[in-house]
């Protein structure tokens, strides 16, 4: 059964908000409860009509990630990589935890074999992008 765009940012903001210690105040990464397309109008990303955005990390305009209920896309370094998370696999999160690091590159193995890193800020924050991404990971997998 397919699952409405709608559904997915729901279950995953859920996720994100009972995993996340507030105040949700971070310097890099938030969570999107509302609509936000007019938020990322001059990023270079393409969104279809019923695509949502869950979160974002967005360290400046050469480097960030931003997880939407269609795909995952990280701009690292001014260059452009995004996948599907259906059928991905989760695989790293970096050193999240660092107190030295502002950031940590966490990954997904995406369907075709293909690695997708994702920018994640550390410490409390990094729980938004970690669940965005784990949640839209299982709650689309298709059972073979």
């Amino acid at each position: 059964m397919k699952k409405s765009d709608k559904f997915l940012h729901t279950i995953c903001i859920a996720k994100i908000k009972r995993s996340t210690i507030q105040p949700y105040d971070f310097k890099w990464t938030q969570f999107y409860e509302d609509d936000s397309k007019e938020l990322f109008i001059d990023y270079p990303i393409e969104l279809l009509d019923e695509e949502r955005i869950i979160c974002s990390t967005i360290i400046n305009e050469d480097n960030f990630s931003i997880l939407t209920t269609k795909k995952l896309i990280t701009l690292k370094n001014g260059r452009l990589s995004l996948g599907s998370c259906i059928n991905a696999t989760d695989k790293l999160y970096g050193k999240f935890k660092s107190k030295t690091k502002d950031f940590s590159l966490g990954s997904v193995e995406l369907e075709n074999g293909e690695i997708l890193e994702y920018f994640i800020e550390t410490g409390r924050a990094s729980m938004i992008m970690i669940q965005g991404v784990k949640t839209m990971i299982q709650i689309t997998t298709v059972k073979k």
